[in-house]
């Protein structure tokens, strides 16, 4: 059943969030970072926002805490050796993008840092991590404007900036760059994201080069059977899938249901969050069946269970070379699960539990935060040292890293390390 959720969550992803994704991306006019930082963050950490629910309001236990702080790290670093490993393109990386989430990121941690460190939250701090979001997207809003400013004043001491610009300007003739005031700054248009497109169609490049804004040939049924053998079984496999998506979902890659693209956003987010759920649930037997811990399990198997859809929709952006918005998608949806802590958290404080505070017990979560900070600004500097780029050599780095700081999360919840002593039901 595990496996054939994998199946159903990449089917999901490939066939309708991320058609969607691209044409909300086209119509707001969003770049790539932008779109992965927002709608692909949010839409793919569904799942994340359901178990913060359930640990604050049916559980009220500390799982919920766990998975989302587990399933952070595991988003660092497990997907981005995901998209390195699993990627056969080497994806080019912007310097202002990933700065700017990985700030975002660390003082979201910093945030949550501060108020677990007394084991007890207030509303007002639950209130202060909403207030960081909103900020968070509105540097967003202001995207363009801030990364031309800053292309201004630190591309002459700014190696990274200057290997920016150099790349805009090689792709100037493709995609239609303009230069105001010596920069190069990209233009928001209709096909700006190009989230997907077949390795056979040059849609989005005939797009730019002719101003046409849809795409004359209607996209082949999803019930079309594949040609390579391996495909087909896999195909023939996931039938009973893709015949109830088909029936739920709209394609808005049909001409016919274009226009109902925010309809399959929302109806394939949903699916999404279902999926995971099943999947989470089998992953919660199994770990029973092992005997791990509920700290333990949080941290590792429910982390990686819930983090499925950003594995699969970065590694699908991945490998169409789309490097910022896996980039993005990545640190924009731990961002994005900080506030899924903040929402559950502030709901209760501040409107059902007004008398007190709401106790979080686990002593191994300032670890787990403060390893968060240490992986998010090895990220940055991994990804500066590799030249601002996603390959193999990236992904195995990030692979062995993720596997050294899950061994000691794992040894210092279970008391094996540090002065943490396993809490058991009932004592």
């Amino acid at each position: 059943i595990i496996l054939y959720m994998f199946l159903a969550v990449s089917i999901v992803c490939d066939d309708y969030f991320l058609p969607s994704l691209e044409i909300i991306s086209e119509c707001l006019g969003l770049s790539q970072d932008v779109a992965g930082a927002t709608f692909m963050a949010a839409g793919s950490s569904a799942p994340e926002l359901v178990t913060a629910f359930l640990g604050v309001f049916v559980t009220k236990g500390d799982i919920g805490v766990n998975t989302i702080l587990g399933s952070a790290i595991y988003n660092l670093l497990g997907i981005s050796a995901a998209c390195g490993l699993f990627s056969s393109v080497v994806s080019r990386l912007s310097c202002w993008p990933l700065f700017r989430d990985c700030l975002a990121y660390t003082i979201s941690v910093a945030a949550v840092l501060a108020m677990i460190s007394d084991n007890r939250i207030y509303w007002y701090e639950t209130a202060s991590l909403l207030l960081i979001y909103g900020c968070y997207i509105l540097v967003l809003c202001f995207d363009i404007k801030i990364n031309q400013y800053l292309m201004k004043k630190f591309s002459p001491c700014c190696t990274c900036f200057t290997k920016a610009m150099e790349r805009n300007a090689e792709q100037q003739p493709l995609v239609g760059w303009r230069e105001e005031s010596g920069p190069l700054i990209r233009q928001q248009s209709r096909t700006d994201s190009g989230i997907f497109q077949d390795e056979l169609d040059y849609s989005q490049l005939s797009t730019s080069l002719h101003g046409l804004d849809e795409i004359s040939e209607d996209h082949p049924s999803v019930f079309t059977m594949p040609e390579a053998d391996m495909k087909r079984i896999l195909w023939v496999l996931s039938l009973p899938i893709i015949t109830l998506l088909y029936l739920t979902i709209p394609d808005c890659r049909r001409q016919f249901w274009r226009n109902w693209f925010m309809v399959t956003f929302f109806i394939s987010a949903a699916w999404i969050s279902a999926i995971t759920y099943v999947l989470v649930w089998m992953v919660t037997i199994a770990g029973e069946t092992l005997g791990i811990p509920e700290s333990v399990m949080g941290l590792t198997l429910l982390a990686a269970g819930t983090s499925v859809p950003d594995t699969v929709a970065s590694v699908l952006v991945a490998r169409k070379g789309n490097g910022d918005m896996a980039m993005s998608n990545i640190v924009g949806s731990n961002v994005f699960d900080m506030l899924c802590l903040g929402i559950p958290w502030f709901i209760k404080t501040a409107f059902i539990n007004t008398s007190g505070p709401i106790e979080v017990n686990s002593g191994g979560l300032t670890y787990t935060a403060i390893s968060l900070i240490c992986s998010v600004v090895f990220i940055f500097l991994a990804v500066h040292l590799n030249g601002w780029k996603i390959d193999k050599k990236l992904g195995a780095i990030c692979l062995v890293l993720y596997l050294v700081f899950a061994i000691l999360s794992i040894l210092y919840e279970l008391g094996i390390i540090g002065n943490n002593p396993t809490r058991v039901c009932g004592n």
